[in-house]
């Protein structure tokens, strides 16, 4: 991995090089908007003065003025798609992975959704993938954005549940039957245990030695044996470790027998609330600035410290010396 500085003097001039497009289509952007609003207002009160029907009117100003406003920011749209991707793609590379806008088949999706690591959905929308390998192990990484459907007297609307990262990773360990690792439900762990299960087979809740972890987490198993095996005193610390460099973001996860098909020994699902990451900012500012590349830069260490503490039990990353 090169230092930030390193990174930055290379990519400075290739956002420099786009500044005078982005100046084109901000002035293309704002001078569509500022004829569509006006106009599709215009046009919704000429045909209420022509007599047309309320909704009607409202319709007839909308869709023109929509339609006009989508065709204006076509290229402010297509630029912001390509500086996101060339940023990730880069920075990808820098970091030693691949990157996908989309991930061709979102990794175990349905397992994350079976062991409750993810609430239930109607729509669903996946981007950002990265992949790679680290310590020996294969590893991905995606986004999701998760939403409910929800009804009202007189409207359906939908709601997000889960913005963030799901995570897919080789465990160098043997695993058999199922870990899950969730959140301390406080007063409700007696109902929330007697509700754990996993292929047919009851979760018990594995107690543990570590009171810190069994503050924030709650884990269950098929088997207390195999449970006490991965979670080792080392790997309850990097998942502590993993929560404070995730500022906090409810993360959970799950070990799975039935995951290990090639792609390592055992897997390791991740879940982990962090908003949308991954993005390079707003257009309406210049590309060429230091603080809004860095802090992307930033989303990509994140990954390397998610992977390294799950990983590598000897090894801390910087932040954490």
């Amino acid at each position: 991995m090169r230092d930030f500085d390193t990174v930055w003097a290379e990519l400075e001039p290739w956002l420099a090089g786009l500044e005078s497009r982005r100046e084109a289509v901000v002035r293309r952007l704002i001078t569509g908007l500022s004829i569509a609003i006006p106009g599709g207002i215009a046009v919704a009160l000429i045909l209420l003065a022509a007599g047309a029907p309320g909704g009607l009117a409202m319709l007839g100003g909308v869709v023109p003025a929509g339609a006009f406003a989508a065709f204006m920011s076509s290229p402010f749209n297509a630029l912001h798609a390509e500086v996101k991707h060339g940023l990730n793609n880069r920075l990808a590379e820098t970091f030693s992975l691949r990157y996908a806008p989309k991930p061709n088949s979102p990794a175990h999706f349905e397992s994350f959704r079976s062991h409750g690591l993810i609430p239930h959905s109607h729509k669903r929308e996946f981007e950002d993938h990265f992949s790679g390998e680290a310590h020996g192990a294969g590893f991905e990484l995606y986004e999701a954005e998760l939403k409910q459907r929800r009804r009202s007297r007189k409207r359906t609307y939908y709601v997000t549940v889960f913005r963030g990262v799901l995570i897919r990773i080789a465990f160098p360990r043997t695993i058999e039957g199922v870990t899950l690792i969730t959140r301390d439900q406080g007063i409700f762990n007696a109902l929330d245990g007697l509700m754990r299960s996993a292929n047919g087979r009851r979760l018990e809740r594995i107690g543990l030695v570590d009171p810190n972890f069994e503050r924030i987490f709650q884990v269950y198993g098929t088997d207390q044996v195999m449970a006490r095996y991965l979670m080792t005193p080392t790997f309850m610390e990097r998942v502590l470790a993993l929560e404070t460099a995730l500022k906090g973001k409810n993360v959970r996860g799950v070990f799975d027998e039935a995951l290990a098909d090639g792609f390592g020994r055992g897997e390791l699902l991740l879940a982990a609330e962090t908003g949308n990451l991954f993005e390079p900012g707003s257009l309406f500012k210049p590309l060429n600035v230091r603080s809004r590349v860095e802090t992307l830069y930033r989303d990509f260490e994140l990954i390397e410290e998610i992977i390294a503490l799950v990983l590598a039990p000897d090894e801390k990353p910087e932040w954490m010396a």
